[in-house]
């Protein structure tokens, strides 16, 4: 399942609700991360025993919970200067 799925998901979950809750009527579904799976069980036993009022809630906690598999290359930034010693493209003014 997607990020989005995934948001969905929370958002049509009944409120109040716990950790606990949520990891036994979601915690097998698999998201599809860019590098690699994990489960939204796995995901939310790194928040620890909360209670989400709202699926706003529930959702930054997910959101902040997800493993480095959610993040397309590590370290990378487009807006990096050039390494040092390293040819690069030129710069561009608009």
């Amino acid at each position: 399942m997607t990020l989005q799925q995934a948001t969905r998901l929370l958002d049509d979950h009944q409120y109040p609700t716990d950790t606990e809750r949520l990891v036994a009527d979601h915690g097998d579904h698999e998201l599809d991360l860019p590098n690699g799976s994990e489960t939204l069980g796995d995901v939310f036993e790194r928040v620890g025993q909360e209670t989400y009022d709202s699926p706003r809630e529930a959702r930054e906690a997910m959101y902040c919970a997800l493993s480095s598999k959610a993040v397309g290359r590590r370290h990378y930034s487009d807006r990096d200067p050039t390494t040092l010693g390293t040819a690069g493209p030129g710069q561009v003014s608009f």
